[in-house]
């Protein structure tokens, strides 16, 4: 099947011929549907935190932050622009010379209020000789829209979300990355310092160490810590053979195709973390100062709570370890397990004294991980459910839609019931109660990818997804569901969502 001009490839980017062997045959018999118990809802699988509670776990993740614990923030970062524009490149792509959609219109009416406007009216006056405002009295609406999106302007069309100017202030204009930073300092500094990962495109990581060179001295000054900022990329070993229609592997001119694996690769990016507490926060999900006090209030409440479960799971598993544990204490920590961490079994009365503690010992120790979660403003689809493994055992898990079999009448009800859905906003615990770090590589479940039909030199290809990075690459985790109010929720998806009053 390979050649040897194949093999010299896969050992260039370290995918073994049994990992090809292994996605091929993923190709052909596809991935199961996950069995659902419910969607997760209040009291039953998301802890909804009271008032009164807040203050005293607010203080719990202060007191943690005086520890020596190393707390991390992972920020998925390589996602390009160009889907922001999209609606834009259709415009300047299009026979029309004037806007006619409600989003080019409002495109167009609104421009002003872009953090990046200054710096496009700067570059139409130098290209064109005019103003955007004249521009737009002429009916010159596309040499705008060149200048942002090309390389004859600000080039936004190629850029990453992380380095567009979203957010205006009195004094600067932040993009993404910097409105990381200020969240960083004001929820995860320990002993003065702060500590961002972001994964970054090859093409774009000098780029983001320039930008941030040119940055990280005003925030230091201004928020008195020190960062320490880290930059990965996805590996190559994490890419996936592209299939043909007959799940053999796609050529294009004789030479194999591979495609990037989704961000359930990332999960190799983390896995080199050598940290205890980690914060997971997409690029674009991000607010000005004005409304960031709920966004830093609930990142606090989810790790208050995640100190105070993994507190009581060490205290748990150095139990586990003695011998003469009690049926009593075991039966204190079976119940720990099944209603703090919602890991239920349905015959756990019938297991022997050793198989009950050898059974908690295995889902106390584990990596943990709280995940926000928001109540649906929209249609129903993927988010928070309780799904049945493979064992019989019941377990939080965050499902895509793609996941559920909606042609089973009864999944499709339970999905059509969620409410609430997954922000990805998560604050995870990586290390065991004896202070070892994890390998996350044992915790994922590899029947929980994704395949989907996409293009290449006019030819349909199968594409091959890893399990997500929230989804079933962290499926074998302990899982926490806890909501969070839905303004700490505000991602920007296209260019127009800056308009919003959330990032104005």
């Amino acid at each position: 099947m390979l050649s040897p001009t194949d093999e010299i490839i896969l050992k260039k980017k370290g995918i073994s011929y049994d990992k090809i062997k292994e996605q091929l045959n993923a190709f052909a018999t596809g991935f199961p549907y996950l069995g659902i118990q419910s969607a997760a809802e209040p009291d039953k699988g998301i802890l909804q935190v009271k008032a009164d509670e807040i203050t005293a776990i607010l203080n719990q993740w202060e007191e943690y932050l005086q520890s020596d614990a190393t707390i991390v923030k992972f920020v998925p970062a390589s996602g390009a622009a160009s889907r922001m524009f999209k609606d834009l490149f259709e415009f300047l792509e299009s026979e029309r010379n004037e806007p006619t959609t409600v989003f080019e219109k409002k495109f167009f009416t609104e421009i002003k209020k872009f953090a990046f406007y200054e710096e496009l009216n700067e570059i139409c006056r130098k290209n064109n000789g005019k103003s955007i405002n004249k521009l737009i009295e002429n009916k010159q609406f596309k040499p705008i829209v060149e200048n942002l999106l090309t390389d004859k302007g600000l080039n936004y069309g190629s850029l990453p979300k992380g380095l567009l100017k979203f957010h205006s202030y009195p004094t600067e204009k932040r993009t993404p990355l910097q409105e990381h930073l200020v969240e960083s300092a004001l929820y995860a500094a320990a002993s003065g310092k702060v500590n961002i990962h972001f994964t970054v495109s090859k093409e774009h990581r000098t780029l983001f160490e320039k930008h941030l060179n040119e940055t990280i001295d005003t925030y230091e000054k201004k928020f008195r810590v020190s960062f320490d900022v880290r930059f990965s990329k996805q590996k190559q070993s994490t890419d996936t053979i592209a299939a043909d229609e007959n799940n053999q592997p796609f050529r294009d001119k004789g030479e194999l195709v591979f495609r990037p694996g989704g961000h359930g690769a990332l999960i190799e990016n983390l896995n080199d973390l050598n940290s205890d507490i980690v914060f997971i926060k997409n690029i674009d999900n991000v607010v000005p100062d004005s409304l960031k006090d709920s966004t830093v209030t609930y990142k606090k409440v989810i790790a208050g709570v995640l100190v105070n479960l993994q507190k009581q799971c060490f205290a748990y598993l150095c139990e586990l370890e003695k011998n003469t544990i009690s049926d009593a204490k075991l039966s204190i920590i079976a119940q720990f397990c099944e209603v703090r961490l919602n890991n239920h079994h349905t015959n756990l009365l019938l297991l022997s004294h050793d198989e009950l503690r050898k059974y908690l010992f295995i889902k106390l120790n584990r990596p943990i991980r709280v995940c926000g979660m928001v109540k649906n403003v929209g249609e129903p689809g993927g988010g928070p459910f309780l799904t049945v493994n493979a064992d019989g055992t019941v377990s939080p898990q965050i499902l895509e839609s793609s996941q559920i079999n909606l042609e089973i009448p009864a999944d499709k009800e339970k999905m059509m019931k969620s409410t609430h859905f997954n922000p990805v906003d998560l604050v995870c615990s990586m290390k065991d109660y004896k202070g070892e770090k994890f390998d996350l590589l044992n915790y994922v479940d590899k029947n929980t990818g994704f395949i989907s039909l996409k293009s290449k030199s006019g030819r349909e290809l199968k594409a091959l997804e890893l399990p997500g990075l929230w989804n079933g690459a962290m499926s074998d985790w302990n899982t926490i569901f806890v909501e969070v109010p839905i303004d700490t929720f505000n991602p920007v998806k296209t260019v127009n969502d800056l308009l919003r009053a959330e990032h104005q």
